[in-house]
């Protein structure tokens, strides 16, 4: 919280505060990042808005149909989400983007809220905090779905449809820069999750 005040009296034309999800809340596809960017979200009040991760995010959406517009780094840019909506694991700006367990577990049942009324058929984890934090939003062990570029995980719900978790590294400019993540890698993940969503009967389902 002395953060955030800190950040208000720094900066006060940013939003400094939870910043919600984007994108229609009944997606078939839930995007799950970390926490908002110092100069990103927390800035500009929508998710992965204003820094690199936003770039690569939403140029890989926009390639893959998820989204349409243009993303120009604001949030009065015109994009529009398709099939999906984009939230993070912990809702406000953490100290040098390093989100407290607590934080984390805080912030959980906002996470748990998003997929029990969006019914998502599909949720790509951002990351292994991301990952994790899903995994405990919908009641799950850690060692069944273990986290891996790439994988997936189906997830079974009583009373639900399956949901499926897809993983990746986050798109983070350090991960980019380091080769932790390619685009190449990136859009391969979202190739797959295009793929599953539009399979056949996959609407039925939702």
């Amino acid at each position: 919280m002395d953060f955030r005040l800190e950040a208000r009296a720094r900066e006060p034309t940013w939003r400094n505060a939870p910043v919600p999800s984007f994108g229609p809340p009944d997606a078939p596809l839930l995007i799950v990042g970390l926490a908002p960017g110092l100069r990103g979200a927390n800035r500009t009040g929508r998710p992965f808005t204003g820094d690199w991760a936003g770039d690569l995010l939403y140029e890989t959406l926009l390639h893959f149909g998820f989204a349409s517009g243009v993303y120009d780094e604001r949030p009065d840019d015109g994009l529009t989400l398709l099939d999906c909506q984009v939230t993070n694991a912990v809702r406000c700006v953490p100290p040098q983007n390093k989100p407290t367990p607590q934080e984390i577990a805080t912030c959980r049942v906002f996470l748990a809220s998003a997929i029990a009324l969006g019914r998502p058929r599909a949720v790509v984890a951002l990351g292994r905090i991301a990952h994790e934090s899903v995994l405990r939003a919908l009641g799950q062990r850690l060692a069944a779905a273990p986290f891996a570029h790439g994988a997936s995980h189906e997830i079974a719900r009583p009373g639900e449809p399956a949901l499926t978790l897809f993983d990746s590294y986050h798109c983070s400019r350090y991960n980019t820069n380091t080769g932790v993540l390619t685009t190449a890698m990136f859009r391969d993940v979202f190739a797959r999750v295009r793929a599953f969503i539009d399979a056949p009967g996959a609407m039925a389902a939702k």
